[in-house]
């Protein structure tokens, strides 16, 4: 049986050794604060409209109010994806 060929290989090179890229984070400090205020702003809107049975914060907008007040609750959490 005739011998195979060796085949002669290239020697191993490891890759390059790659450079953590850098990370820039920006001072973000007001989002904590907004993201609070838009919490207790929502919050506070919906305990006002059932502890005064709907005669405020806004009467003309009647049931809406809750809506109102889910709607900076959500705000605060749209706020909230910006907290690195």
């Amino acid at each position: 049986m005739p011998k195979s060929r060796i085949r002669k290989k290239a020697d191993y090179t490891p890759p390059a050794a790659r450079q953590p890229a850098a990370i820039k984070l920006t001072n973000r400090a007001w989002v904590a604060p907004v993201m609070l205020a838009m919490f207790i702003i929502g919050l506070a809107w919906i305990v006002v409209f059932y502890v005064t049975d709907g005669s405020l914060p806004i009467d003309k907008l009647d049931n809406w109010n809750i809506v109102v007040g889910f709607g900076f609750i959500a705000a605060g959490f749209g706020v909230s994806t910006q907290w690195k």
